[in-house]
């Protein structure tokens, strides 16, 4: 939401407004403001391990992804027979209230308890996802309340803030810190891309040539593509919008489509264009496509930053030495991981 905010406040589409976001949270009255995407990172660094043991052990494939809530609810309601395909991730916004909950209340010496967590998402669907069983790593929700972006534009509003003259603050430190991998999260495509990017570089043990998966980025509805991997054929598709989503899955489920690594997002477009995004009045949407414009948004932001892979995060790096020990742990599972239910059509 950091390229969709300003449109709350008149500023062209695909601005980022991280500083100004950050400045106008502090003037809200919260204490800590961390960037989720920190979080993401930590997904990747999850799912990537998860990916590369199935591809090795013969676990379930294809892997599908588990960061959309609207489609986990979707998968559980109407394709409970592919459950098992599903990485048990937490989403980044789950994972961030986690360890929120452990990890930085153990070191800041809190009690859970007294810790209050609010998420500020695109997504209408991440309020159902807070209230989700198994989402408690210390025995409280991971995360209290979730607010969309447009929520969090009108709050700012009625508070008076002058948002467009904030000058730029910094996310606070230790789980303010994410890569341009974190980033791309938001666009279709941008996950499959994050991940690609440390599980190539693990597998072949050297650094990429290129850190751009163009294959899988655009806003078409389905994209696939093969890559090779240190001589293993890995074969990816990413899409988005439940339609989509529901097509390849019924091609999957008849034998008539062979992936090992699945990305879906529920919204068209990824999350940029999420339910809780601000609105657009029909003059723009007829004339920009909104979805390209926040993803462009994303990408370019990526493009212009240091850190571009999860595994180099030196403050993912820091979390598993001093506390989870190494992805995939039997303490990252407890914290970060998750379990799905079969349910009801109606």
């Amino acid at each position: 939401m950091r390229v969709q905010l300003g449109e709350c406040f008149g500023m062209p589409i695909g601005t980022n407004v991280e500083g100004k976001l950050v400045a106008a949270l502090r003037r809200l009255g919260f204490e800590k403001v961390f960037d989720v995407d920190f979080a993401a990172d930590v997904t990747i660094m999850e799912e990537g391990t998860e990916l590369l043991d199935r591809l090795k052990n013969g676990g379930k494939l294809p892997l599908i992804t588990s960061c959309s809530p609207g489609w986990i609810k979707f998968c559980e309601h109407y394709y409970p027979d592919m459950i098992e395909n599903l990485s048990s991730c937490k989403s980044p916004q789950q994972m961030f209230g986690a360890l929120v909950k452990t990890y930085y209340a153990e070191k800041e010496g809190i009690d859970p308890k007294d810790i209050f967590v609010v998420s500020i998402m695109p997504c209408t669907a991440k309020k159902f996802e807070c209230t989700r069983d198994d989402e408690n790593a210390a025995g409280v929700p991971d995360v209290d309340i979730s607010l969309t972006t447009r929520e969090l534009g009108n709050m700012i509003k009625r508070a008076g803030i002058m948002f467009t003259d904030l000058k730029d603050e910094d996310f606070d430190p230790m789980m303010g810190v994410a890569s341009g991998a974190g980033h791309i999260f938001g666009a279709t495509g941008g996950v499959m891309e994050a991940a690609l990017r440390t599980v190539a570089e693990i597998v072949t043990g050297k650094p990429l040539d290129d850190l751009e998966f163009k294959a899988v980025r655009g806003v078409e509805g389905c994209k696939e593509a093969e890559y090779d991997l240190a001589g293993t054929k890995v074969r990816v598709a990413v899409t988005s919008g439940l339609e989509n989503a529901h097509q390849l899955l019924e091609m999957v489920r008849k034998g008539e489509a062979d992936y090992h690594f699945i990305e879906v997002m529920a919204c068209p477009g990824g999350c940029v264009n999420g339910g809780g995004q601000p609105h657009q009045p029909g003059s723009v949407r007829n004339f920009i496509d909104l979805r390209a414009e926040r993803a462009k948004g994303l990408y370019g932001e990526d493009k212009c930053m240091t850190l571009r892979k999860s595994h180099e995060n030196p403050f993912v790096k820091e979390l598993y030495d001093t506390y989870l020990e190494k992805p995939g742990s039997h303490k990252a599972h407890k914290i970060l991981h998750t379990t799905y239910v079969k349910r009801k059509v109606y």
